[in-house]
């Protein structure tokens, strides 16, 4: 009896550390990309002084562990990283240093460490800052490897703000962007490739992307939201224009639980001329 007891309580032991294990395999993240708009005055009643307490409490209410954003300016920056305690940045400005729009990561330091950062611009010239083939501004590609600290897993992460006029400039900028991963990526460890791409789905560009990484909203298992990302401030007009991503490598080890377009309001008004996309993923 006293053997038998031993082996129950044995059997039991293996069958919860499975179960552990098991769930730890499991890791689940949330990520967002998240087009601010830059601040300029001529937005008026739609500043971003009058809208930057809400985006910041848009944010902390879904609490994703990695923030991409585009058009932030330093004064955004300074603004957002005041909201968001818990988080910390990487990335620099497109003009170099604290200056120009950022395409900044922010992840929570609670949740993950950063293992290695840069930024580079989407040009001939990717290590200094400059203008590439036919885009109207200089444009640039922050990325990150991180380890989750709950269980030392780690992703890759690369958040972008593609031309919003140049044809080449997009596909050349994303080519690179790519060159950029599979060279970074010797590990094959998951990706999550994120942004304003200014371009539609049925674009050459996401076609020809998608050889190569998987949009989320393709692969999640519940879908929310409208399926434009602009609005452009316009609050009485339908949002059709799907123009912001998240997209991801083709790999079992990353699946997608849900994919979400936010178009949250006040007053009649959004936080943004984009809407936030989230997903929570699952890290296998």
């Amino acid at each position: 009896m006293k053997h038998l007891t031993h082996l129950i309580l044995i059997l039991f032991i293996g069958f919860s550390s499975c179960k552990n294990e098991k769930k730890q395999a499991n890791q689940s993240l949330n990520v967002m990309t998240y087009n601010i708009r830059l601040d300029i005055a001529s937005d008026d009643e739609n500043a971003w002084a009058n809208r930057k307490d809400f985006l910041s409490s848009q944010v902390l209410f879904y609490s994703p562990d990695i923030l991409g954003v585009q058009e932030a300016r330093p004064n955004q920056m300074a603004d957002l990283k005041e909201a968001l305690i818990d988080y910390k940045t990487i990335g620099i400005g497109r003009d170099g240093d604290n200056k120009g729009e950022f395409s900044a990561i922010f992840y929570n330091s609670k949740e993950l460490k950063v293992e290695e950062e840069n930024t580079f611009w989407l040009s001939e010239t990717p290590n200094q800052i400059s203008m590439g083939w036919d885009a109207a501004y200089p444009r640039i590609c922050t990325y990150g490897l991180f380890t989750l600290l709950e269980n030392n897993q780690k992703i890759w992460v690369f958040n972008t703000h593609l031309d919003h006029v140049g044809r080449e400039a997009q596909l050349q900028g994303m080519q690179l962007i790519l060159k950029k991963i599979k060279a970074l990526n010797t590990s094959d460890f998951p990706v999550v490739m994120m942004g304003d791409f200014n371009v539609e789905p049925q674009s050459e560009l996401i076609t020809n992307l998608k050889q190569t990484l998987d949009d989320s909203k393709d692969k999640a298992k519940l879908v929310f939201g409208s399926n434009g990302t602009f609005n452009g401030f316009k609050f009485n007009e339908p949002v059709k224009r799907r123009i912001d991503y998240i997209m991801l490598s083709k790999s079992s080890k990353i699946g997608v639980e849900k994919y979400g377009v936010l178009s949250s309001s006040i007053d009649l008004k959004y936080p943004s001329d984009h809407f936030p996309v989230f997903i929570e993923l699952t890290l296998k």
